[in-house]
């Protein structure tokens, strides 16, 4: 393995690029080429003066129809060769989610693979053959159906979630109600499955917000309704307003709120579009003082947040005088609370456990304890 920042010297010792480039959100949804351009142009470039096939794959997540209306001609003009005769083109995604994405890349679901000519595919999957370990199934198409199969996918998703929250407002008003049990029962079907349908705060980080609405962006573009992904967009939203109100029907706009959990998830430091940041904003905007706590993600947070919120060192410093506190992200070191560190100068102070990961007899007893997605118990 070598680095190098020359691209001529890297496609003259390859057989294929892979191009993995931000492409950031415009406002309308869409995605920037902005890097694309630029990269598509360079490898263009050093594609000229060699003798070989050489093979170009995008990784980078791109609206249908960008790599063969962007990319391929820029490559093509500025290479002088003609795609599929002197070089090839491939749109390749990876589902990887961050925290894992080491175990995603060598053990995928399946590998999509949208491709100008066979034997651009063929090449291509062999390298998965040789690399994953799963023997994952390869799925070849062409490179639009590619474009519009990676989009859909993360939409889809955000529609799983989107249902397993809404299911969780509907237990938690159904005496004895309880989202765990009604998830883990539709998740046994086949035709639904297990996986991001377990109801808590909605959906954030760096893809699953952008990407659904990008492929609202696109319905729309191609004169289709999407009214599905915007009714998932709203449905997310709802659950930051959700916990919100919680708060203020307890402590009436007083008193100190600690959130434990400020990443989009556990397992990494990533903050982007984190529900437990809009949270924060949301309740200091309403006048309450916060404090925070994470265990990866407290540098990242401080960029979003700034002086707004108090910073703590532990979950004991969090909640220190707390009359609120908030299980945002559940890491398992918050399992670990104990309802004595939350209640020395707070009586009964109110718990708001959005992924239900602490034990709520326990809890019960001592606290104003609500589990998102448990309706009161019917005894």
């Amino acid at each position: 393995m070598t680095a190098t920042p020359n691209y001529s010297y890297a496609i003259e010792n390859s057989d294929i690029t892979f191009i993995v480039v931000n492409t950031p959100s415009n406002s309308d949804g869409s995605y920037s080429s902005k890097h694309l351009i630029p990269a598509s142009r360079e490898i263009g470039h050093a594609i000229k003066d060699k003798d070989d096939f050489h093979i170009v794959a995008i990784t980078s997540t791109v609206l249908p129809g960008t790599t063969d209306n962007i990319a391929k001609p820029i490559l093509e003009k500025t290479s002088g060769k003609k795609c599929e005769r002197d070089f090839g083109l491939c749109y390749n995604p990876e589902f990887i989610a961050l925290g894992s994405v080491i175990r995603d890349f060598l053990n995928p679901d399946f590998v999509l693979i949208g491709e100008s000519d066979a034997k651009s595919g063929e090449v291509l999957s062999t390298i998965y053959k040789r690399v994953c370990k799963n023997d994952p199934k390869i799925v070849r198409m062409s490179i639009v159906n590619a474009e519009l199969t990676k989009i859909a996918l993360n939409s889809y998703v955000t529609m799983k979630i989107s249902f397993a929250n809404t299911l969780a407002e509907i237990c938690e008003r159904l005496p004895g109600g309880d989202v765990d049990v009604v998830t883990s029962a539709l998740g046994s079907d086949e035709r639904i499955g297990s996986k991001y349908i377990k109801g808590g705060l909605g959906f954030g980080g760096p893809c699953f917000p952008r990407d659904n609405k990008a492929f609202s962006f696109f319905a729309k573009q191609m004169g289709c309704g999407a009214r599905l992904a915007e009714a998932c967009d709203r449905v997310n939203q709802d659950q930051v307003d959700r916990i919100v109100r919680i708060v203020e029907r307890t402590l009436n706009g007083n008193g100190k709120v600690a959130i434990l959990g400020l990443t989009y998830k556990t397992n990494t430091n990533i903050v982007e579009a984190s529900q437990a940041i809009d949270i924060a904003n949301a309740l200091r905007g309403c006048g309450y003082s916060i404090s925070a706590y994470d265990p990866l993600g407290m540098d990242n947070a401080k960029d979003l947040l700034g002086d707004k919120v108090e910073y703590a060192n532990s979950i004991k410093e969090c909640v220190a005088n707390a009359s609120a506190c908030i299980i945002a992200t559940p890491w398992n070191e918050f399992k670990k609370l104990d309802p004595a560190e939350i209640t020395t100068k707070v009586d009964r102070p109110l718990i708001i456990d959005c992924w239900r990961i602490l034990d709520r007899n326990h809890f019960s007893e001592k606290t104003k304890y609500v589990g998102i997605g448990l309706g009161k118990r019917s005894f």
